[in-house]
């Protein structure tokens, strides 16, 4: 007695019930939303079992009748046995299609929720974890969500009713064979508490096992070119081979535990069957019980110990779905974006639409959650028909400045607006200007599909002639009028298939489709020949939209077509004289 106590006070102390308690609220909030499907799903399971009672009942009248040559009875008792077998199968197998059906729609509700909660978490908080990792927890944590949602608390229920049933049908004929089928409860009790134990420790190391292995899947195979590159194959393979032996190694030492004590298990249920056969054959060869009621408590009694075990199993199913929760609720609980004004920046663009918008940075002081400062006290403005150049050495802060324009990061010091003329009105910078900007990030960021479908990824109703017209500004369609499917004509995963040079050209049409009032190139034009890097900007220059352009560039030859650059440069921003463009361009 004293050792469980040692060991549900280390549980408890190693596991904060408060923090326990709010995972299950948590899960339970995903239950609320499917109560109708978990009660059909509960109710289904009951008419299952009561079937099955009610058969213990049929065979037990049967054999008695039998023994007793009570024939006139048999043929009706018969029927009625296959009667009941028929309907607990057919429920057994309705059962199971409408919890297929059901767990399929839960796991693709939940994952739905899951996914739109973290893409609207905060850029900054969400880059602290690995792509694998964020796939692994939505993936396999979410499903295990999903599947617990609907089963565990009907699966209790319809145990738990189970269980009662057969317990009081056989206290009814004979409290004795009650105590003799219980007699294992202490001994599986003791061995469940010492696999629970065990379970919430492997179940925590497997999901970080598989979220490191799926994160060094993804990202070698994101980056084969480079592994290729650098002859790399063997180390890579080699480095899977050590997680894979690490994995199994972990794996194998859970499945030992398992297999020892599934043996005592299995030797207790023998024992615990052995002593009901042979208790009911001396209350039979001593007249107090009759051959059918004899075998009504021998099935009764393996419905006891096999459905004490099923309950004794939800046990890990409830650490394995609370494991899975903290995970989920590590990332849904992060920070999340201010979406919040979406109207009223479509309002002040509606407002503004003929004139355009422009950005302030007024005094700006940043630095990364871990502690590297990027900019103290810097300012700048960019507004319509302008084309303003940030430039600086690499790591000083120029796409630092584009995520705080994006508002993918928030400074710690003054602000950052969109602002609608001189004297005009303006609003702060938040997720929900997001709407008024077009954006080309550095790299290949085409997605798998068809030209046309990257394009109207940003504006959904855009017309062929539309796509054609932004391909022409971004001096991309003469590639791609060359193509047999033209627009149509398939991208592969990476932008497969296109140059880099043209994979930024198309990058930059779809920014340029969108027709957003503000227009953030970062590097976007670094795999362009000079003579067609000039020309996409003098394009988007004289463009009649009321566009403002803001460009991060290593090239002097962008600075010429420039209204203004600015210099990035330890933790400052100041704007270059005429005569320092003149020297940076040659």
């Amino acid at each position: 007695m004293g050792r469980i106590r040692k060991i549900v006070g280390y549980l408890v102390q190693k596991e904060n019930i408060k923090e326990l308690w709010h995972r299950v609220l948590w899960i339970a909030g995903y239950g609320k939303l499917h109560w109708k499907a978990m009660i059909l799903y509960t109710l289904l399971g009951i008419m299952g079992t009561i079937l099955s009672l009610v058969g213990s009942l049929v065979s037990k009248s049967l054999v008695d009748i039998i023994t007793g040559h009570e024939t006139g009875q048999v043929i009706w008792t018969f029927c009625v046995m296959i009667g009941m077998n028929l309907g607990s199968t057919f429920i057994t197998q309705i059962s199971g299609y409408v919890s297929t059906q059901i767990n399929l729609k839960v796991d693709a509700d939940i994952k739905a929720d899951i996914f739109e909660k973290i893409l609207e978490t905060d850029w900054e908080s969400l880059d602290q974890y690995h792509t694998g990792d964020l796939l692994s927890r939505w993936g396999s944590d979410a499903s295990n969500i999903a599947s617990g949602v609907l089963n565990f608390i009907p699966n209790f229920i319809i145990y738990l009713f189970r269980f009662t049933g057969a317990l009081i049908m056989v206290v009814h004929y004979d409290a004795s064979f009650a105590a003799i089928a219980l007699l294992g409860m202490p001994v599986t009790l003791f061995f469940s508490r010492r696999l629970t134990a065990r379970m919430q420790k492997t179940n925590m190391r497997s999901s970080v096992m598989n979220a490191k292995m799926s994160g060094f899947n993804q990202e070698a195979f994101s980056n084969v070119q480079t592994i290729k590159a650098f002859d790399m194959i063997h180390l890579y393979t080699q480095r899977l081979q050590e997680l894979q032996k690490e994995y199994i190694s972990m794996r194998m030492n859970y499945q030992k535990i398992s297999i020892l004590i599934f043996l005592v298990m299995t030797f207790i249920g023998m024992c615990v069957s052995y002593a009901s056969y042979g208790w009911g054959i001396f209350r039979v060869w001593s007249g107090a019980i009759s051959y059918g009621t004899m075998t009504m408590f021998l099935s009764l009694s393996a419905t006891l110990t096999g459905t004490l075990n099923s309950l004794l199993s939800l046990v890990p199913t409830a650490i394995s779905l609370t494991t899975s929760a903290s995970r989920l609720m590590d990332i849904v609980e992060l920070p999340r974006e201010d979406f919040g004004q979406k109207a009223a920046v479509k309002e002040l663009y509606q407002a503004h639409a003929a004139d355009g918008l422009g950005i302030s940075v007024e005094d700006v002081t940043y630095a990364y959650l871990n502690g590297n400062q990027v900019f103290d006290g810097v300012s700048l403005e960019a507004h319509p028909h302008e084309v303003v150049a940030l430039v600086g050495p690499s790591g000083e802060g120029k796409t630092t400045m584009l995520r705080l324009l994006l508002a993918l990061v928030l400074p710690q010091g003054g602000q950052v607006r969109v602002v609608a003329g001189e004297g005009g009105q303006d609003m702060q910078l938040s997720a929900s200007v997001r709407q008024l900007i077009s954006y080309v990030p550095q790299g290949n960021t085409m997605f798998s599909g068809t030209i046309a479908e990257n394009m109207r990824n940003v504006k959904e109703d855009a017309t062929d002639e539309e796509i054609i017209e932004a391909l022409k500004t971004a001096c991309a369609w003469k590639f791609v009028q060359k193509l047999p499917d033209g627009i149509n004509s398939e991208i592969k995963e990476r932008g497969g298939g296109f140059s880099e040079g043209q994979a930024q050209r198309l990058s930059i049409a779809r920014a340029i489709l969108r027709q957003s009032p503000i227009l953030l190139l970062d590097e976007a034009t670094s795999a362009l020949d000079a003579a067609t890097e000039k020309q996409v900007l003098q394009n988007i220059m004289q463009d009649r939209y009321p566009r403002t352009c803001i460009v991060t560039t290593h090239r002097p030859t962008v600075l010429k077509v420039c209204t203004r650059v600015y210099q990035i440069g330890e933790q400052k921003c100041r704007i270059l004289e005429k005569k320092e463009i003149e020297a940076l361009t040659g």
